[in-house]
């Protein structure tokens, strides 16, 4: 993977959690630490926190920073590649425009890489995981909210100013449900854990029956959509009805990806992924239903072969292919 004898360190960071971890050049992970994003209180203490988890798994690993090659953060929003800004992060109240990469360069005093934390997943997966030896593959993460990926003749797609693969913020519903982003119908409002919980919330509010009622306190706000999958799993109606429901939605986004890229396949990570075949069946369905036929048959819908670390793997993998650009 790395021709270079110096480990870097990958850190992954979102709404709800911050992951550093230090990896050698043959992918083995040295240390590995969490922390939580606390994003409601803004990017100063975010930053703070981040920079300590980063301090912690360089301990962890018994290691200093001066060992360390270079790090690459593998962050959740729109980034300016060029200037090392996250220009918006809409499941990071406040981040607009921070320039992480040089606060980090200077805290730590070592190089660093910003890249979309989708992007590094796609980039893990193709060179680490599932899409090994294909060409043409599309990452999608579906947590909180979802992300994407894009590789194409096996390099990552960027686009022009580095902000290609916003798949969650197409749109397919003009009036549908309000988007983080500032939108309406994007398919985050339609098919994330965050949508997903919103979706069974309303319609406890209206007064369906579900064992959820007996799963959440008093507030139907409490919902979250692994509380949704294991009410499915146990066969509940309104459960199974509100994740179709969200496949439906995910399906028709990925007719509309195997339409204009035609690839070889698309992988579905992040938390909401964990509900496997119950989540992916259905989306296929759909899928293949909305999707050209001969791009239809040719595409596979798989999970990562990395599962939650494809992120970090891509953010090493980065990490060392910008080392070798700069050095």
């Amino acid at each position: 993977m790395n021709r270079s004898d110096q480990p870097v360190i990958a850190v992954d960071i979102g709404g709800t959690k911050i992951i550093s971890a230090v990896i050698t050049g043959d992918g083995g992970m040295l240390s590995r630490v969490h922390g939580l994003t606390l994003a409601q209180e803004g990017p100063k203490k975010v930053i703070g926190r981040l920079v300590e988890t980063v301090k912690r798994s360089i301990g962890k690993a018994g290691l200093r920073i001066s060992m360390i090659g270079s790090i690459c953060v593998a962050a959740a929003g729109i980034i300016d590649y060029n200037k090392g800004l996250i220009t918006e992060a809409p499941n990071l109240p406040g981040w607009h425009n921070i320039p992480l990469r040089n606060i980090l360069a200077v805290e730590l005093d070592t190089p660093v890489f910003l890249l979309n934390d989708a992007s590094a997943a796609a980039l893990g997966e193709h060179r680490l995981g599932a899409g090994q030896g294909l060409d043409h593959l599309i990452y999608l993460t579906v947590s909180t909210g979802i992300g994407g990926g894009i590789i194409i003749k096996g390099e990552l797609y960027n686009g022009a100013d580095g902000c290609a693969a916003e798949i969650g913020h197409m749109i397919l519903q003009v009036d549908g449900p309000p988007c983080k982003c500032g939108q309406r119908g994007c398919l985050e409002a339609l098919a994330s854990g965050t949508a997903i919980a919103r979706m069974a919330g309303e319609r406890l509010a209206r007064g369906e029956q579900s064992i959820l009622t007996g799963m959440v306190d008093s507030s139907v706000k409490s919902v979250t959509s692994a509380l949704v999958s294991v009410a499915a799993r146990k066969g509940d109606t309104l459960a199974c009805g509100v994740i179709d429901a969200a496949a439906g939605y995910l399906g028709i986004g990925l007719a509309n990806l195997v339409n204009i890229f035609n690839p070889q396949m698309i992988i579905i990570g992040g938390g909401v992924s964990r509900m496997g075949e119950m989540l992916l069946k259905p989306t296929r369905k759909a899928m293949k239903a909305h999707a050209f036929k001969l791009p239809g048959r040719t595409v596979r819908v798989v999970r990562p072969g990395l599962g939650l670390d494809a992120g970090l793997m891509g953010a090493a993998v980065y990490a060392w292919q910008k080392g070798e650009v700069t050095g």
